[in-house]
């Protein structure tokens, strides 16, 4: 069911900016400096977004010198899919069903 899953990973991919920032870190890992580069946002607003997407378990840090990488932890992903798949199965399952109106 899908309470078990965090809200705030879903709350965390609810932004479409933190949610383009996760498909792109499915493909590399990559540092702040890459990130402001691809999104365009600045470099304050994309900290701010990265630490929601940190402390919501999406993404780890990486610190390599002076730059951090950050890098997609792909588990809470398939886990948050799983939970989705499970809600589409039911409903068809259930699609029949209907409660009599009183």
């Amino acid at each position: 069911m899908l309470t078990s899953v965090d809200p705030e990973v879903i709350r965390a991919l609810g932004d479409p900016l933190r949610l383009r920032i996760v498909t792109l870190l499915a493909r590399e890992t990559l540092c702040t400096t890459h990130l402001v580069e691809e999104t365009g946002a600045r470099q304050t607003n994309l900290s701010n977004h990265m630490k929601v997407l940190r402390e919501a378990g999406i993404v780890e840090t990486e610190p390599c010198g002076r730059f951090t990488y950050y890098k997609l932890r792909p588990e809470v992903l398939a886990g948050l899919s799983e939970q989705f798949a499970g809600l589409a199965a039911s409903a068809r399952a259930a699609a029949g069903n209907r409660r009599a109106c009183p």
